[in-house]
């Protein structure tokens, strides 16, 4: 039974590439392809593959922020993070927002291919590389009773994220307006609720926690 994939990543070329080498896998079926998060949570919906290959850093809504309203669906895909990054707090946030894989960019396509198969058959992979660092935090956090995430960021709505990412991208006020669709007057009420639940009084303080959380990376 050929195995549905939808590929998630901003760019073009990289997308083209995977195309052509999981066209030769027989049981591989490129269903789709996504230049951003938000496009990537449309066309599962609407596409329903078993796989999504997921970039992290992708504009207007995070591979990470994507994943997480990905999963909550009934009948959701499994999603294998492909990424370039491998600090640990990509990597433990992907994973905590429902990821079944991550594979680095600069894998062989055996290894992606390998990571494919295992997330449908309902398993986890990770590259291993990727699975030390995993390692290695869940020793540091041991009998940590913690919650897996920060509680203040746990409060913001699907929204709220959203905005918050693309300020911390450096979008101002009408802009992220004009890309949402809404009013200035609603982005200026957004941002005024997401400094007030984390405690936050500054754009910049808003960027380093943005970052902080995995929504937006330092860079590509």
């Amino acid at each position: 039974m050929s195995i549905k994939i939808l590929l998630a990543d901003d760019h073009r070329l990289l997308r083209e590439g995977l195309r052509d080498l999981l066209a030769r896998e027989a049981d591989f079926t490129v269903v789709g392809e996504a230049a951003n998060g938000e496009e990537t949570v449309q066309l599962v919906r609407t596409l329903q593959p078993d796989v999504v290959l997921m970039d992290i850093a992708m504009p207007g809504l995070s591979g990470i922020e994507a994943t997480r309203r990905i999963v909550r669906g009934a009948s959701s895909p499994k999603v294998v993070a492909l990424s370039m990054h491998m600090e640990k707090e990509f990597i433990t946030d992907m994973l905590r927002a429902g990821a079944s894989g991550y594979v680095l960019k600069d894998c062989g396509f055996e290894e992606l291919a390998l990571a494919i198969r295992a997330a449908a058959q309902g398993k986890t992979y990770l590259s291993p590389d990727i699975a030390d660092l995993v390692v290695e935090e869940a020793v540091q956090h041991a009998g940590s009773s913690a919650s897996s995430e920060d509680p203040a960021f746990a409060v913001l709505t699907s929204r709220e994220r959203e905005v918050l990412q693309l300020l911390a991208e450096g979008l101002s006020t009408k802009e992220i307006a004009a890309t949402l669709g809404v009013s200035v007057k609603t982005i200026e009420t957004h941002r005024q609720h997401i400094m007030e639940k984390l405690g936050l009084r500054s754009v910049a303080a808003l960027t380093k926690y943005a970052v902080r959380m995995g929504l937006t990376p330092l860079d590509k």
